[in-house]
């Protein structure tokens, strides 16, 4: 990874947070989350500390959003899992990425 996504400080009080979407290199599948560390995300779901995803693993980054406020990266995350428009509409935006991973 290693490309300043892990709680990136831009001042000494400003963490990141992240929405992220990983695909399964086991069936294809994706999955959406959110974080402030998104190195450390992203290994607990290839270590298996996730309860969903432990079983699909390994996982690659396949996008990333980064918002100041938790607020509003948890709130597009539910936008992205609970809108099926959102999601097609991002996916679409980004199908060559996904296909390449």
């Amino acid at each position: 990874m290693g490309v300043g996504l892990t709680p990136h400080l831009l001042s000494t009080d400003i963490i990141m947070y992240w929405v992220y979407i990983i695909k399964s290199k086991k069936n294809n599948s994706l999955y959406i989350g959110s974080t402030p560390d998104l190195e450390k995300r992203i290994k607990e779901h290839n270590d298996g500390k996730s309860l969903f995803t432990k079983k699909y693993k390994p996982w690659i980054l396949v996008y990333t959003e980064g918002y100041f406020l938790k607020e509003d990266a948890l709130y597009r995350e539910k936008s992205l899992k609970y809108f099926g428009k959102v999601y097609a509409q991002l996916k679409r935006r980004i199908r060559n990425s996904l296909l390449s991973a």
